[in-house]
């Protein structure tokens, strides 16, 4: 069954309680308080670490982490929902396990351009569901980031920030990821998408349709990339653009996958290619407020994620499905980096009730039910 969360935690009591969990565990005020949001990708799947473009959105799904600074380099970090994490900035952030790690290596890259970093203590929750392709880890990132960057004085943009987040994943986690989910979580702005050339990192905001309502849908399935074959996406990738002597697949056209003998790595190639041009188009659809020709690009881009790419799941597949069939939905897809999680449709604004009822009704969630929320877009913010 599908059915809303209360997700904002930013409002003044949610706040509130925030700061009153930071007294209780560290006996003073918090002297500052960050969220970030988590991020749903509209379409652009598996192009960022191709160099191509990507369209995602903020939601109110968000990371809040209450902070004050230590005298040292000890970091002491409680997190409602994994417990607490203990370790010195002086450290390998590879000592440090689980969770902690994602905080450590951020503050670890960080001090090499500020050797006296100070560590700090912290109270972290969150109402992003964890492992369901809505960037749990890189809100995570970018709100210590802004803590540190608060308590140290460092001159670091957002964008900076994003790409010290994205280090942390590739260096210390494992996940050959690419620069989509820090950036998201760092720039998007309230009641518009970002697209990102990731290419250039430069950024536009571009506006949803009035009559839309873009709606999450979490199949409750779960996945770790690191033991996905995320990492082997982006390797084939590689090869191709190597073997086709391109940069990267950004550079790459339809007409170069006839040279290419592999069955698999066209398939692969021809993914990359075609879904660079359908996140131009939807941006084109959405100026013109072509929400039918947005809603087919989306369900285009599925098919290709699924028949093309080979990232998508059984339980993705089926809640794809059902939202097709359900009333005012004008196109659907999985999101994020594939295998488990959620998947994001755009409906009818008029619509939405009977089209949460109708999926409500039709998908067999395996574990969790489904969240449903509309376009509500929260920027990073101290």
């Amino acid at each position: 069954m599908l059915k809303n969360r209360d997700v904002n935690i930013s409002n003044p009591e949610k706040i509130e309680i925030i700061s009153d969990s930071f007294q209780k565990q560290f006996g003073s005020s918090p002297d500052m308080i960050v969220r970030c949001p988590g991020r749903v990708n509209l379409i652009g799947e598996h192009t960022d670490y191709n160099d191509g473009f990507v369209l995602p959105i903020a939601l109110p799904f968000e990371t809040v982490i209450a902070a004050c600074p230590s005298a040292d380099a000890q970091m002491n970090l409680i997190s409602e929902e994994f417990g607490p994490a203990h370790f010195s900035l002086e450290d390998n952030p590879m000592s440090t396990s689980g969770w902690g790690r994602y905080i450590h290596a951020m503050g670890t890259l960080l001090a090499q351009s500020n050797p006296e970093l100070l560590g700090w203590n912290g109270y972290i929750c969150s109402s992003i569901p964890i492992g369901a392709n809505l960037s749990s880890s890189a809100a995570l990132e970018i709100a210590a980031g802004m803590v540190f960057k608060h308590f140290g004085g460092l001159e670091v943009t957002h964008t900076e920030l994003a790409l010290i987040g994205q280090r942390v994943e590739n260096e210390f986690i494992g996940v050959r990821s690419g620069i989509m989910d820090q950036m998201a979580c760092a720039l998007s702005q309230r009641n518009t998408a970002l697209l990102i050339d990731c290419l250039t990192l430069e950024t536009s905001m571009v506006s949803i349709p009035e009559d839309v309502t873009v709606v999450i849908m979490d199949t409750g399935t779960r996945r770790e990339l690191r033991s996905s074959e995320y990492n082997r996406r982006r390797e084939s990738c590689e090869s191709v653009a190597l073997e086709l002597g391109v940069p990267s697949l950004r550079n790459a056209s339809l007409e170069d996958i006839t040279n290419l003998t592999d069955e698999t790595l066209k398939r692969r190639t021809r993914h990359v290619v075609s879904e660079n041009g359908r996140v131009l188009d939807v941006v084109k659809a959405f100026s013109i407020s072509d929400s039918f020709t947005a809603g087919q690009l989306f369900s285009d881009s599925h098919l290709s994620l699924r028949d093309d790419y080979d990232v998508s799941g059984p339980a993705l597949n089926q809640i794809v499905e059902v939202a097709l069939g359900a009333p005012g939905c004008f196109g659907a897809r999985m999101t994020g980096g594939g295998f488990a999680g959620s998947a994001v449709a755009l409906v009818d604004r008029n619509e939405v009730n009977n089209f949460c009822d109708f999926v409500k009704t039709n998908f067999a969630a395996p574990k969790a039910q489904p969240a449903i929320t509309s376009v509500m877009l929260y920027p990073v913010e101290e």
